[in-house]
Protein backbone atom coordinates (compact mmCIF):
# COMPACT_ATOMS: atom_id res chain seq x y z
CA UNK A 1 0.00 0.00 0.00
CA UNK A 2 2.83 2.44 0.86
CA UNK A 3 4.51 1.61 -2.44
CA UNK A 4 1.35 2.52 -4.35
CA UNK A 5 1.11 5.85 -2.52
CA UNK A 6 4.82 6.54 -3.13
CA UNK A 7 4.46 5.71 -6.84
CA UNK A 8 1.40 7.96 -7.12
CA UNK A 9 3.24 10.76 -5.28
CA UNK A 10 6.24 10.34 -7.58
CA UNK A 11 4.01 10.42 -10.68
CA UNK A 12 2.21 13.51 -9.39
CA UNK A 13 5.55 15.21 -8.63
CA UNK A 14 6.85 14.42 -12.14
CA UNK A 15 3.62 15.61 -13.72
CA UNK A 16 3.69 18.90 -11.83
CA UNK A 17 7.36 19.36 -12.64
CA UNK A 18 6.73 18.86 -16.35
CA UNK A 19 3.95 21.46 -16.32
CA UNK A 20 6.16 24.16 -14.90
CA UNK A 21 6.95 27.04 -17.20
CA UNK A 22 10.07 26.54 -19.28
CA UNK A 23 12.38 29.51 -19.30
CA UNK A 24 13.42 30.76 -22.67
CA UNK A 25 16.93 31.91 -23.26
CA UNK A 26 17.02 35.58 -24.20
CA UNK A 27 18.78 36.38 -27.45
CA UNK A 28 21.92 38.43 -27.34
CA UNK A 29 22.19 41.69 -29.25
CA UNK A 30 24.56 39.98 -31.72
CA UNK A 31 22.12 37.12 -32.36
CA UNK A 32 19.31 39.60 -33.00
CA UNK A 33 21.45 41.59 -35.46
CA UNK A 34 22.50 38.40 -37.26
CA UNK A 35 18.84 37.36 -37.64
CA UNK A 36 17.92 40.81 -38.92
CA UNK A 37 20.76 40.72 -41.47
CA UNK A 38 19.58 37.31 -42.67
CA UNK A 39 16.01 38.59 -43.12
CA UNK A 40 17.19 41.70 -44.97
CA UNK A 41 19.31 39.50 -47.23
CA UNK A 42 16.38 37.20 -47.97
CA UNK A 43 14.18 40.21 -48.71
CA UNK A 44 16.78 41.62 -51.14
CA UNK A 45 16.85 38.30 -52.98
CA UNK A 46 13.05 38.25 -53.31
CA UNK A 47 12.94 41.89 -54.50
CA UNK A 48 15.62 41.10 -57.10
CA UNK A 49 13.64 38.08 -58.34
CA UNK A 50 10.50 40.23 -58.61
CA UNK A 51 12.48 42.89 -60.49
CA UNK A 52 13.84 40.30 -62.94
CA UNK A 53 10.35 38.81 -63.43
CA UNK A 54 8.91 42.25 -64.24
CA UNK A 55 11.76 43.05 -66.65
CA UNK A 56 11.20 39.73 -68.45
CA UNK A 57 7.44 40.43 -68.64
CA UNK A 58 8.09 43.91 -70.08
CA UNK A 59 10.54 42.51 -72.69
CA UNK A 60 8.21 39.65 -73.62
CA UNK A 61 5.30 42.07 -74.13
CA UNK A 62 7.43 44.82 -75.71
CA UNK A 63 6.41 47.37 -73.08
CA UNK A 64 8.06 50.75 -72.74
CA UNK A 65 7.82 51.12 -68.97
CA UNK A 66 9.70 53.09 -66.33
CA UNK A 67 10.47 52.11 -62.76
CA UNK A 68 9.77 54.41 -59.80
CA UNK A 69 11.97 54.63 -56.71
CA UNK A 70 9.59 52.30 -54.84
CA UNK A 71 9.66 49.59 -57.52
CA UNK A 72 6.40 50.44 -59.33
CA UNK A 73 6.73 49.95 -63.08
CA UNK A 74 4.49 52.23 -65.13
CA UNK A 75 3.53 53.65 -68.49
CA UNK A 76 1.13 56.57 -68.55
CA UNK A 77 -0.49 58.43 -71.43
CA UNK A 78 -0.42 61.93 -69.97
CA UNK A 79 -2.06 65.03 -71.35
CA UNK A 80 0.14 68.14 -71.07
CA UNK A 81 -1.13 70.81 -68.68
CA UNK A 82 -3.64 68.65 -66.83
CA UNK A 83 -4.05 68.67 -63.06
CA UNK A 84 -2.76 65.46 -61.47
CA UNK A 85 -4.57 63.51 -58.79
CA UNK A 86 -3.80 64.43 -55.18
CA UNK A 87 -3.86 62.54 -51.92
CA UNK A 88 -7.25 62.85 -50.21
CA UNK A 89 -9.26 62.96 -53.45
CA UNK A 90 -11.83 60.33 -54.33
CA UNK A 91 -10.69 58.54 -57.51
CA UNK A 92 -12.94 56.47 -59.76
CA UNK A 93 -11.26 54.13 -62.23
CA UNK A 94 -11.96 51.56 -64.89
CA UNK A 95 -9.42 48.78 -64.50
CA UNK A 96 -8.26 45.30 -65.34
CA UNK A 97 -6.02 43.41 -62.92
CA UNK A 98 -4.13 40.41 -64.24
CA UNK A 99 -1.19 38.18 -63.39
CA UNK A 100 1.94 38.16 -65.55
CA UNK A 101 0.77 34.94 -67.20
CA UNK A 102 -2.25 36.85 -68.58
CA UNK A 103 -4.84 35.48 -66.16
CA UNK A 104 -7.42 38.23 -65.56
CA UNK A 105 -8.27 38.42 -61.87
CA UNK A 106 -10.61 41.42 -61.64
CA UNK A 107 -11.99 44.02 -64.02
CA UNK A 108 -14.45 46.86 -64.12
CA UNK A 109 -16.13 45.07 -67.05
CA UNK A 110 -17.52 42.50 -64.61
CA UNK A 111 -17.40 44.40 -61.29
CA UNK A 112 -18.01 48.00 -62.34
CA UNK A 113 -15.76 51.01 -61.82
CA UNK A 114 -13.80 51.17 -58.57
CA UNK A 115 -13.76 54.20 -56.28
CA UNK A 116 -11.37 54.89 -53.41
CA UNK A 117 -9.91 57.79 -51.47
CA UNK A 118 -6.27 58.29 -52.45
CA UNK A 119 -3.85 57.93 -49.57
CA UNK A 120 -6.35 56.31 -47.21
CA UNK A 121 -5.51 52.66 -47.90
CA UNK A 122 -7.99 50.03 -48.93
CA UNK A 123 -6.24 49.52 -52.28
CA UNK A 124 -2.77 48.38 -53.25
CA UNK A 125 -0.12 50.97 -52.37
CA UNK A 126 1.27 50.64 -55.91
CA UNK A 127 -2.12 51.57 -57.37
CA UNK A 128 -2.30 54.67 -55.16
CA UNK A 129 1.23 55.66 -56.21
CA UNK A 130 0.33 55.23 -59.87
CA UNK A 131 -2.94 57.16 -59.67
CA UNK A 132 -1.01 60.14 -58.30
CA UNK A 133 0.77 60.30 -61.70
CA UNK A 134 -2.51 60.60 -63.58
CA UNK A 135 -5.07 63.19 -64.62
CA UNK A 136 -8.76 62.59 -65.36
CA UNK A 137 -9.03 60.82 -68.73
CA UNK A 138 -5.49 59.37 -68.61
CA UNK A 139 -4.87 55.71 -69.22
CA UNK A 140 -1.95 53.85 -67.67
CA UNK A 141 -0.30 50.51 -67.20
CA UNK A 142 1.08 49.68 -63.75
CA UNK A 143 3.10 46.60 -62.88
CA UNK A 144 3.13 46.09 -59.13
CA UNK A 145 5.70 43.86 -57.43
CA UNK A 146 4.32 41.92 -54.45
CA UNK A 147 5.48 44.49 -51.88
CA UNK A 148 3.29 47.14 -53.59
CA UNK A 149 0.40 44.73 -54.26
CA UNK A 150 -0.83 41.91 -52.02
CA UNK A 151 2.50 40.85 -50.51
CA UNK A 152 3.30 37.45 -49.09
CA UNK A 153 -0.31 36.32 -48.71
CA UNK A 154 -2.07 37.33 -51.91
CA UNK A 155 -5.64 38.57 -51.62
CA UNK A 156 -7.10 35.29 -50.41
CA UNK A 157 -9.19 34.96 -53.58
CA UNK A 158 -7.84 35.28 -57.12
CA UNK A 159 -4.36 36.72 -56.53
CA UNK A 160 -1.91 34.09 -55.26
CA UNK A 161 0.77 34.77 -52.64
CA UNK A 162 3.81 36.80 -53.77
CA UNK A 163 2.27 37.72 -57.12
CA UNK A 164 3.34 40.46 -59.48
CA UNK A 165 0.14 42.05 -60.76
CA UNK A 166 -0.57 44.13 -63.85
CA UNK A 167 -3.08 46.99 -63.77
CA UNK A 168 -4.57 48.60 -66.87
CA UNK A 169 -6.22 51.75 -65.54
CA UNK A 170 -8.30 54.63 -66.86
CA UNK A 171 -8.90 57.50 -64.42
CA UNK A 172 -12.56 58.41 -64.89
CA UNK A 173 -13.00 61.13 -62.28
CA UNK A 174 -11.55 62.84 -59.24
CA UNK A 175 -13.66 64.38 -56.50
CA UNK A 176 -12.69 66.31 -53.38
Amino acid sequence: MMIKIAVRFLCLFCLLGSCSEKRTKEKSEGEIRAAERALVGANRIMVKKDHDKIQAYARRNILDVKESATGLWYRTEEKPGCVKAKSGQQATINYEVSLTDGTVCYSSDSLGPRSFRIGHGGVESGLEEGILMMCVGDKALFILPPHLAHGLTGDGDKIPPRSVIVYHVELLKLEP
